[in-house]
């Protein structure tokens, strides 16, 4: 079925969701009408409502009425959701799309109870609001029909790379919380820049330019990063003392150990219900 014609349940409509359904329609492959997000408050959906977006606050009909289900919200809200639609899931209909921290695809076939579902997981970041987010993308026993359809509605939003399900919790620790880390760097840099004498919100835009611009020589030239720093480093000059003092002070070491306790956190946030 050609994408344009299938419609969506965004089950979740946070902030996640919300840019997610917005970057469907930028697209240029869904329309407004096609998309159902679902809350319980549904004051925080009503600006979506006049933009043609679809809203509710019943899972169970939403789902009903869609080709694409999208799960979108905490770990600790899963079973509720799940138990809620399970009975008006369609293994011949629907494709379910999962950016559940910490939760298996075979946690959610066992919770819904229909052997057969496909089940693709994704973890995009928060830069889905610019259409600039990195989504890792797993579905390893998904159709690759259903798989090309959710690398496209992910690469309408930023990059994907598809990897194996058992880097998930280790993707959302690199590329969802590293969006922090990268921002905790900025900050830093701008505290930096400060102290050395610049007001602060010019600090802040020449340092997260500079971060900007550093990303993007690295995906231009797809190079390593030390190829790039050593074409900014000379001999006793002042960029290599600079980054030998962030180094004897634990720079790398700190961010490394940050990600990796991540990684360890977002693997015990789910919890099955009974």
């Amino acid at each position: 079925m050609n994408s344009e014609l299938k419609r969506v349940a965004i089950l979740g409509g946070g902030n996640m969701g919300i840019a997610l359904a917005k970057g469907m329609v930028a697209s240029g492959k869904y329309a407004p009408a096609a998309i159902t997000l679902t809350r319980r408050n549904l004051q925080a959906l009503e600006s979506l409502e006049k933009e043609g977006y679809q809203i509710t606050s019943d899972n169970a009909r939403a789902v009903e009425e869609a080709d694409i289900i999208i799960l979108s919200m905490l770990p600790q809200q899963l079973d509720f959701v799940l138990d809620t639609v399970a009975d008006k899931i369609d293994v011949q209909r629907h494709l379910v799309i999962s950016i559940v921290t910490g939760v298996m695809v075979s946690d959610i076939i066992e919770r819904v109870g229909k052997m057969g579902l496909q089940v693709i997981r994704a973890m995009p970041n928060t830069a889905i609001a610019i259409r600039e987010s990195m989504t890792c993308i797993a579905g390893n026993k998904a159709s690759q029909e259903n798989l090309s359809l959710v690398k496209e509605i992910f690469e309408a939003v930023g990059d994907t790379v598809e990897i194996e399900e058992e880097l998930m919790t280790s993707a959302t620790a690199l590329c969802a919380c590293g969006i922090a880390f990268f921002l905790r760097s900025i900050r830093a840099a701008t505290q930096g820049g400060t102290e050395i004498g610049f007001h602060a919100a010019d600090a802040l835009r020449m340092a997260a330019q500079t971060a900007k611009g550093a990303a993007s020589l690295l995906l231009h030239f797809q190079s390593h990063p030390e190829s790039e720093i050593d074409k900014v480093t000379s001999p006793k000059g002042c960029t290599i003392a600079g980054l030998n003092e962030m180094e004897h002070n634990g720079f790398s070491s700190a961010l490394i150990k940050g990600i990796r306790t991540s990684s360890q956190k977002a693997e015990q946030l789910y919890h099955k219900e009974k």
